[in-house]
């Protein structure tokens, strides 16, 4: 069975960084969007950053271009989160996922999921 782990979350003060990982196991993901999701208490889940295995596509939302990079290593099955620049309003569980069928941001076309590394940002 496909097995996601994220690690790599913590506390960090405002403006500085922190690399998520997402150890991806239980099959190859050619063909597969490997993304990251971040849910905040109250909020719903919101899309951040997706990747395509495959070519290397990447697409993020707005309010993490610039500051985010995903990044994948397809020899240790590893997708990465850098993180740079945090603020409060980053802080949430940060959750890795992964599609077949190619990128994308929506979160019903996502069957697999990690169980979700805590990042909290403080002021």
């Amino acid at each position: 069975q496909v097995q996601l782990i994220e690690s790599g979350g913590g506390l960090v003060q405002a403006g500085g960084s922190l690399r998520l990982s997402c150890a991806a196991s239980g099959r190859t993901f050619g063909g597969y969007a490997m993304s990251w999701f971040r849910q905040a208490p109250g909020k719903e889940r919101e899309f951040v950053a997706t990747i395509a295995w495959s070519n290397g596509r990447t697409n993020y939302a707005d309010s993490v271009k610039g500051r985010f990079t995903i990044s994948r290593d397809n020899a240790k099955n590893t997708v990465y989160l850098q993180m740079n620049s945090l603020k409060p309003e980053d802080t949430a569980v940060y959750y890795c996922a992964a599609a077949p069928g190619g990128a994308t941001i929506y979160r019903r076309e996502y069957p697999y999921w990690g169980q979700g590394t805590q990042v909290t940002v403080s002021s």
